[in-house]
Formats: C-alpha cells, sequence, structure tokens
C-alpha cells in the first residue's frame, strides 16, 4: 500500500515562494510510480498542476504554472518536491500529492492514492 503525506504549505504574499514535499511509505516500490500534484477550493473541480514520471526523467505542468513551478524527485528518501515561485493569489488552493503506478497522467481518476492535503494561500 502506498501511503502519502503533504507538507510546507502556509501562507504567503504575491510574489513570495513555497515549497511543498510530498513523502511515500508503506511500500518498497515507490520508485515505481509516478506522482502528481492537484489542487482543489470548495466548490470547484479538482485542478491538474503537474506530474513526474517513476524515472524523474518527464514532467508534465499545467499551462498555468509552468515557468513558475519545478517538481523534483528524490527517490532515496521517497520524496516529491513542488517548487513554486512567483505565487499569485489565483494559485491559493488544497494542494494534493496522488501516486499512480508507473505511468503519469493529466486526469485524478486515474491516481489510486492520495495525501490529505496541504493549504496554501497566497495574499494580495
Amino acid at each position: 500500500q502506498v501511503l502519502l503525506a503533504e507538507s510546507g504549505g502556509g501562507l504567503v504574499q504575491a510574489g513570495a515562494s513555497l515549497r511543498l514535499s510530498c513523502t511515500g511509505s508503506g511500500t518498497s516500490w515507490f520508485n515505481n510510480y509516478a506522482l502528481a500534484w492537484f489542487r482543489q477550493n470548495p466548490g470547484k473541480e479538482r485542478e491538474f498542476v503537474a506530474s513526474i514520471s517513476w524515472s524523474g526523467g518527464t514532467t508534465d505542468y499545467a499551462d498555468s504554472v509552468k515557468g513558475r513551478f519545478t517538481f523534483s524527485r528524490d527517490n532515496a528518501k521517497n520524496t516529491v518536491y513542488l517548487q513554486m515561485d512567483s505565487l499569485k493569489p489565483e494559485d491559493t488552493a488544497t494542494y494534493y500529492c496522488a501516486a499512480r503506478h508507473y505511468s503519469g497522467t493529466r486526469y485524478s481518476y486515474e491516481y489510486n492514492y492520495w495525501g490529505q492535503g496541504t493549504q496554501v494561500t497566497v495574499s494580495s
């Protein structure tokens, strides 16, 4: 079983940076899972943010965050990181980490494992 836990959220001003972390446990197969970040606000659909392949060789970013967010993974630590720079108020959301065996996708329903979320709030 894959267990995920996010951390690193907080309250910052526009233009600031945050780094989110997602750590997996409960499995020796972490290296074989693609990881993704989604975000969601109350009453709105869950939005794809970024994904990274199991090898770390391929990343995919939503247009809204491309050039500002960087997704990386450290398989030795069973951890992925989302470096968020130049944050905007519209980035405010609960951010969720998700995992899927091998290949990553942009569709939340194709991910099997989810963390509890970490809140990111960006003030203007």
